[in-house]
C-alpha cells in the first residue's frame, strides 16, 4: 500500500541559503522527479518554515508535510567578518580539529579521501599565502635595496586580493574555512549561539512530530547530519520513549556526521549516536556515493564512533552518473561541492534514489534499501494493487 500521509523533518547542509531559498530548490527538483518518473508533485506556500507536498500517480495519492532546518544564520555568524579574521579563524579550527582533537588520523583511518577533502582547503590556501608574500619580499630574496619592499608589498597584496582570492572563491576555500569552524563548535558543544540553535529545534522537531502520520522521516543532508544528531540525540537523553509507537527514519545523505563525532571532545556526540542507533522506533538509512569525496565512504556511523555492538545503518549506494544526463553529469563531475549536493537534487532520469521520491512519494523509506539499479523504483505498481483490489 502507498504512505497517505507523511512527516518530514530536514536539515540542510552547510550552504548560504535560506529557508525561502532551500524551498525553491525542492521545487525545482520536484518538477525534474514529476517528468522523469511521470507524476505530480504539487507544493503548497511555505509558511512558518514547513510546506505541504501532495504527490500523485497513478493508483496513489501521498501528502508529505515537510519541515525546514536550515542553519543559515549560523553561517552567517561565521562569515560576516573580513577575509584576514575568516582565514585566520579557519587556520586556528584546522588547527584543532585536525591536532588537538586528533581529527586527521581518524578521518584517514574512517575514510582517508575525506582526509583529503579536509586537509585541501588549508593546503591551498597556505600556498596563496606564500605565493603573496614571496612577491612581497622579492626584493630582499634577491638582494635588492629595502626601498624596494614599497612597490613588492602592495604587488603581493594586490595579487592575492584580486588574482588569489577569486580563485579561492571558485573553489570554496574560505566557505570550507567556516564549515570548519563550525564542526569544532558543534562537536565542542561551547558556543552559546550554536547551543541555542540545537535547542530551539529541539522543541521544533518535537512540534513537528505531534501531528498524526503513516511515517516520519528524519532527514539531513552533509554538515547537518551532525546538527540531526544533536538534536535527535538529546530528546532521546532527555525523553527515552519520545518516538515510541512512531515508524521513524534517520536519513543520513552524503552524512557527514562524523566530521564532528570523531573529534576526541564529541564523546557527548558519540553517546548521542549509539542512542539513535539502539532506538527501537529508529530505523537509521545512510546514502552515499563513491564520486563524492566529501562523504565517509562505506563507513558505518556507529562503528567508527566505537559502537559496534548497535545496530549499523542500512546503506544506499547512489551513483550519481546513473541519474544525470551523460552532459549534465560531465559539467558538475571536477566541482566536488555541486557533487556532493546531488543527493538533494532532481535526476535527469530514473535511479534507485531520489530525494523528492523518498519524500513525497509513495514508497515506504525503507524500500529504497531495496531498490538498485537493476531494480529501479516502480510506480505502476500502486496503479495494478488499486486494479486488483
Amino acid at each position: 500500500m502507498p504512505v497517505k500521509k507523511r512527516v518530514v523533518v530536514h536539515f540542510s547542509g552547510f550552504e548560504p541559503l535560506s529557508t525561502e531559498d532551500h524551498f525553491n530548490r525542492y521545487q525545482r527538483s520536484a518538477q525534474q522527479t514529476a517528468a522523469v518518473w511521470d507524476a505530480r508533485f504539487d507544493l503548497s506556500p511555505l509558511q512558518d518554515r514547513r510546506f505541504t507536498v501532495t504527490g500523485e500517480g497513478a493508483g496513489w495519492r501521498t501528502e508529505s508535510v515537510i519541515h525546514l532546518f536550515d542553519h543559515n544564520a549560523l553561517i552567517r555568524s561565521l562569515r560576516g567578518c573580513g577575509p584576514a579574521v575568516e582565514i585566520a579563524r579557519g587556520f586556528r579550527a584546522f588547527g584543532a580539529a585536525a591536532f588537538v582533537e586528533g581529527g586527521l588520523w581518524s578521518f584517514i583511518r574512517a575514510a582517508w579521501r575525506f582526509s583529503v577533502f579536509f586537509v585541501f582547503p588549508f593546503l591551498y590556501m597556505a600556498a596563496c599565502l606564500a605565493l603573496m608574500t614571496a612577491v612581497a619580499l622579492l626584493p630582499v630574496l634577491l638582494g635588492l635595496s629595502a626601498l624596494h619592499l614599497l612597490w613588492s608589498v602592495p604587488i603581493g597584496l594586490l595579487l592575492f586580493r584580486q588574482v588569489l582570492l577569486p580563485l579561492m572563491e571558485r573553489l570554496h576555500t574560505r566557505a570550507l574555512f567556516a564549515n570548519w569552524q563550525m564542526a569544532v563548535k558543534v562537536a565542542r558543544e561551547n558556543d552559546a549561539l550554536f547551543n541555542g540553535w540545537i535547542e530551539t529545534h529541539v522543541e521544533a522537531l518535537k512540534a513537528a512530530f505531534a501531528e498524526e502520520a503513516d511515517e516520519y522521516l528524519i532527514t539531513s543532508h552533509s554538515m547537518g547530519s551532525n546538527l540531526a544528531v544533536q538534536v535527535v540525540g538529546k530528546i532521546l537523553e532527555r525523553e527515552p520513549g519520545f518516538f515510541a509507537g512512531r515508524k521513524v527514519i534517520f536519513a543520513t545523505l552524503g552524512g557527514a556526521a562524523l566530521q564532528c563525532a570523531l573529534l576526541k571532545c564529541a564523546g557527548p556526540m558519540r553517546r548521542r549516536v549509539r542512542l539513535i542507533a539502539e532506538c527501537e522506533a529508529i530505523t537509521w538509512i545512510d546514502v552515499q556515493s563513491l564520486t563524492d569525496i566529501i562523504n565517509f565512504y562505506k563507513a558505518e556511523v556507529p562503528a567508527a564512533c566505537g559502537h559496534r555492538d548497535v545496530a549499523q545503518p542500512h546503506l544506499i549506494r547512489l551513483r550519481f552518473k546513473h541519474v544525470l544526463s551523460a552532459e549534465h553529469y560531465r559539467r558538475i563531475k571536477r566541482d566536488f561541492l555541486r557533487v556532493h549536493r546531488q543527493y538533494v537534487l532532481g535526476p535527469s532520469r530514473r535511479g534507485n534514489f531520489d530525494f523528492t521520491l523518498f519524500t513525497a512519494g509513495p514508497f515506504e523509506a525503507m524500500e529504497f534499501t531495496g531498490f538498485t539499479d537493476d531494480r529501479l523504483p516502480d510506480l505502476a505498481r500502486f496503479e495494478r494493487l488499486e486494479t486488483a483490489a
